[in-house]
């Protein structure tokens, strides 16, 4: 028997917010944590992982990886950026290196996660991101696996208002 995952629904009001959420989750990020952003073309994953990137300290700009698929930064954790938006399969993933051992002593952000099929590794995050343009998100975040509920705790914890955040 399948459990659901535990899951948080919200709604930032700005690209800001949604970058300072980004930056709230990077607190509680431990090696090996796999995050997966769903949304369409210009509904702010990218937005979400500079935020994500900052709250680890990493000082580079953070690009969209559309075209070298994933993009590595030193932080207080190393962050791997792979974007899978121009691959066909997780066999494309998979026989390109994108996924390898390394990861595990940092953390690996992925937008379009889709295109891993049933590749997808079971224990992640999903942040699940609605909207597009300077118009508010609406993003869900799904834990699923032992220990990814403390994302989910780290936005509870924050004051919402004074990040745009509501529930």
């Amino acid at each position: 028997m399948t459990t659901a995952p535990a899951a948080m629904q919200l709604a930032t009001a700005s690209p800001e917010a949604t970058r300072n959420l980004g930056a709230r989750l990077a607190a509680v990020a431990r090696p090996g944590d796999l995050i997966c952003l769903w949304g369409d073309l210009g509904a702010g994953k990218t937005v979400f992982a500079k935020g994500f990137g900052a709250g680890l300290g990493v000082e580079a700009t953070i690009l969209s990886p559309s075209f070298v698929l994933m993009g590595e930064y030193a932080g207080r954790l190393p962050l791997f950026h792979i974007d899978l938006y121009r691959l066909a399969s997780a066999e494309e993933a998979l026989e390109g290196g994108l996924l390898d051992d390394r990861q595990a002593e940092g953390v690996v952000l992925v937008e379009w996660p889709d295109r891993l099929g049933a590749a997808i590794p079971p224990v992640r995050l999903d942040v699940r991101i609605e909207g597009g343009g300077d118009d508010p998100r609406r993003i869900r975040m799904e834990a699923h696996g032992a220990g990814l509920e403390r994302y989910l705790g780290a936005v509870a914890s924050e004051d919402p208002e004074s990040a745009g955040v509501a529930s």
